[in-house]
C-alpha cells in the first residue's frame, strides 16, 4: 500500500516526489458503457490522473432516496483499472455548468440563502448525504489500494462566500466520515477569493485558464510552501443557447499548459472530456445573454467544452498538441489510442406519425394538481427538471388589458382561451395583444436550468411573483407539475394516449420505432422541432433548441440495439415531421465554429472561465 501526501514543494507517494498530471471527466456525463473507453483516452494523452464532481441533486432527487448512489464507487474501479489516479470533488456544492450547482432543488427552495452557510439545518442534510455517499471513496484511497488520492472541501467558495465555520465543518465532516488522504480547496487567483475559499492547514490550488506564472505568484502570498497546483486549467469553455458556439485556439491553450508545468506544477485539465448534459440537467448563469430572458444564460446540452477529447470521445488537434505537452515532462512513450468506438451503419430517417398533446401527456404522467392563490414554484410542486401548466381566470366583464408575468423564470407559452396568445420570457414579461374578461389563460413554464454560479444559486424556478392583468394580480391559481424523471418510470409512456397528430406542428409527446442494423455512436437531428426533449429507447439525450448553437444531440452507441428502436419527443412550442439519425467517424480534427480570445484569470458574474 502507498501513501500520499503534500510536501514543501511537491506532491509525495512514499516520500518520492510526484507530479499530478489530471484530467476531468465527470462520469455523471459519459454513458457508463463509455467509461472505459473515454479513460483509456485520458491515459494516452499523458494523464496519469482523473479527477470527478459529485453531483447531489442527481443521487439524491428527494430528501432520504437514493438513485445510483454508487456510481461514484463504480467509476473509481474503472479508473484505477485504467491506471489512474483519482482526485474527487464531492460537494455538496460544485457549479459545473450543473443544474443548481449539485445541490438539490427540495433543499435549496427549502432553505434558500441560508445553503453553503454554517446553518444548522443545512449541514445535517450535508452529513446524511455524505454519510451514505463518502465509504465508497474511503475505502477506495491510496492507502488501501485505492485510486483516491485527494479530496475536496467545497468548491470554489471564495467566489460566493466567506463562512469559514462552514469551510471548517466540512473539514471536520470530510475526516470524521474517514477521509485521510489529503484536502484540498480551489478558488480563483484572486486575494478575495483566495481569503474566502482557503482553510487553514488545507492545501490551496487555484483555477485559470491563462496567466499561470501570475496566478501562482497570487497564491504563494497566502500559501507560502506547498506543492502549487492548477485545479481547473480551462483549457476551453461552454456554451449557452442562443449564443455562439465557443472554441479556444489549440495552440494557444497548448502554450497555457506548457507554462503551468514550467513553473514546476501540477494540473489538472477542465476538461479533458467534457460529455454530455443528458436528461435535462445542464445549468444555467445570470448575465444578460442572446435571448434576454431576464438575464438568465441557460447552458446547452452538450458540454463539449472545446475540450481535447471531444463530446464523441474522438481525439481533436487541441488532444495531439496536449500530448506533445505532457510527453515532454514524463519518462518514457505514452500509450497508444484505444480503438475507435463503433459509430451507427447506415443513416436513419424516421418519421414520427403517433403523437399525444402536452394535456394528455400531463393528465398521464404529471403529479397532482394544486389550487392556491399565488403561483406555487417548482420547488414548492416538487419538480426540478420539467414543466408546470398554470391555470387561471381573467374574471369579467372587463375591457382589454395587458396580461404579463412576475417573477417569470424562465420561458411561458400562454394560450387564451384555448388560442396560443404568445411565448413570454424574462422576470416581468407581457403579452403584446392585451386581453378582455371572462377568460381562461394557460401558461405552460419550462424551466431551462437552475443557476450555477453566484449569489443567485439556488433561486426558484416557474412563476416567483405572480399573473397580472394591467397592475392586478390574478388569483385562484391551478398548477400541476410534469417531471422529466416521470418519463423514466418503467412502462408509464406505454399509457399515453397516442394517436395520428391532430395538425402539423402541434406540441406534446410523439412516438416512432426504427430498425437498426448497425448500432454504434450517432447523432440526432431534429430539423423543423422547435425546443423540447429527446429520448431513443427511453434514454433521455436532453433538450434541444432551434436557437442553437447547439443543432444535434449526441447518441450514445450503447443507447442502440440491432433490430427494433423507439424514438420519443416532447415539443413545447412547434413540432416538426421527423427525426434523423447518423453515424459519427472518429476522425481526428477541429470542429468549425468562431474562434475566441485566450480566457483571462479573472472572473465575475456569469464565470468567465
Amino acid at each position: 500500500m502507498a501513501e500520499f501526501t503534500v510536501g514543501d514543494t511537491d506532491f509525495l507517494v512514499d516520500g518520492r516526489p510526484v507530479r499530478l498530471l489530471s484530467g476531468a471527466l465527470h462520469y455523471f456525463r459519459v454513458h457508463e458503457a463509455q467509461w472505459d473507453h473515454r479513460l483509456a483516452m485520458l491515459r494516452a494523452m499523458g494523464l496519469n490522473c482523473v479527477e470527478t464532481y459529485v453531483p447531489w441533486n442527481l443521487h439524491e432527487p428527494e430528501p432520504g432516496r437514493y438513485a445510483d448512489a454508487d456510481a461514484l464507487g463504480r467509476f473509481l474501479d474503472a479508473a484505477q483499472a485504467a491506471g489512474l489516479s483519482a482526485i474527487v470533488r464531492p460537494g455538496p456544492y460544485i457549479c459545473a455548468e450543473w443544474e443548481n450547482g449539485g445541490l438539490p432543488h427540495w433543499l435549496t427552495g427549502r432553505l434558500g440563502r441560508r445553503v453553503r452557510t454554517d446553518d444548522a439545518e443545512y449541514l445535517g442534510h450535508v452529513e446524511r448525504w455524505f454519510t451514505r455517499l463518502l465509504p465508497q471513496v474511503v475505502e477506495r484511497q491510496i492507502g488501501l489500494g485505492g485510486p483516491v488520492i485527494m479530496v475536496q472541501v467545497e468548491n470554489e467558495y471564495g467566489s460566493y462566500g466567506s463562512d469559514q465555520g462552514y469551510l471548517r465543518h466540512l473539514v471536520d465532516l470530510l475526516r470524521g466520515c474517514g477521509v485521510t488522504v489529503p484536502l484540498f480547496t480551489s478558488d480563483g487567483p484572486e486575494d478575495h477569493m483566495l481569503t474566502g475559499g482557503s482553510v487553514p492547514g488545507v492545501l490551496a490550488t487555484v483555477n485559470f485558464g491563462a496567466g499561470a506564472r501570475e496566478s501562482f505568484r497570487t497564491l504563494r502570498r497566502h500559501q507560502p510552501r506547498g506543492p502549487l497546483m492548477c485545479m481547473e486549467f480551462w483549457c476551453g469553455w461552454f456554451d449557452h443557447w442562443g449564443g455562439e458556439h465557443v472554441v479556444r485556439d489549440p495552440a494557444d491553450a497548448a502554450a497555457a499548459l506548457r507554462e503551468i508545468l514550467e513553473c514546476g506544477a501540477s494540473v489538472n485539465v477542465y476538461m479533458a472530456h467534457g460529455g454530455t448534459n443528458f436528461a435535462g440537467w445542464a445549468g444555467a448563469n445570470r448575465g444578460g445573454g442572446a435571448l434576454h430572458m431576464g438575464g438568465l444564460q441557460p447552458d446547452v446540452t452538450s458540454y463539449d467544452y472545446d475540450a481535447p477529447i471531444d463530446e464523441y470521445g474522438r481525439p481533436t488537434e487541441k488532444f495531439r498538441l496536449f500530448r506533445d505537452v505532457l510527453a515532454l515532462f514524463q519518462a518514457g512513450p505514452l500509450p497508444e489510442l484505444p480503438p475507435a468506438p463503433a459509430a451507427l451503419g447506415a443513416p436513419v430517417r424516421v418519421e414520427l406519425t403517433e403523437w399525444a398533446p402536452l394535456d394528455e401527456v400531463l393528465e398521464t404522467l404529471g403529479g397532482d394538481e394544486s389550487e392556491g392563490p399565488v403561483p406555487p414554484t417548482f420547488e414548492e410542486l416538487g419538480v426540478d427538471r420539467g414543466l408546470v401548466r398554470y391555470r387561471v381566470g381573467v374574471p369579467g366583464t372587463r375591457q382589454p388589458y395587458p396580461l404579463g408575468v412576475s417573477g417569470l423564470r424562465d420561458l411561458a407559452v400562454v394560450y387564451v382561451d384555448g388560442v396560443r396568445a404568445g411565448v413570454l420570457s424574462g422576470e416581468d414579461a407581457a403579452l403584446e395583444e392585451p386581453v378582455a374578461g371572462p377568460a381562461a389563460v394557460e401558461l405552460w413554464v419550462e424551466s431551462l436550468g437552475r443557476v450555477n454560479y453566484g449569489p443567485r444559486t439556488g433561486e426558484p424556478k416557474g412563476i416567483a411573483g405572480g399573473v397580472l392583468h394591467e397592475r392586478q394580480y390574478l388569483h385562484g391559481v391551478r398548477a400541476r407539475g410534469l417531471r422529466l424523471d416521470a418519463f423514466e418510470e418503467a412502462d408509464a409512456v406505454a399509457k399515453v394516449p397516442f394517436r395520428a397528430p391532430a395538425e402539423e406542428g402541434s406540441t406534446g409527446l410523439y412516438r416512432a420505432s426504427f430498425e437498426v442494423s448497425e448500432p454504434g455512436d450517432a447523432s440526432l437531428e431534429l430539423p423543423g422541432w422547435t425546443r423540447g426533449f429527446a429520448w431513443v429507447n427511453g434514454f433521455d439525450l436532453g433538450r434541444y433548441w432551434s436557437a442553437g448553437p447547439q443543432h444535434t444531440l449526441y447518441v450514445p452507441g450503447p443507447v442502440l440495439r440491432v433490430g427494433t428502436n423507439e424514438v420519443w419527443v416532447l415539443e413545447l412550442e412547434a413540432a416538426g415531421t421527423s427525426v434523423r439519425l447518423s453515424g459519427v467517424t472518429f476522425s481526428p480534427g477541429l470542429r468549425p465554429g468562431p474562434r475566441a480570445r485566450p480566457q483571462t484569470v479573472r472572473r465575475s458574474g456569469a464565470k468567465p472561465r
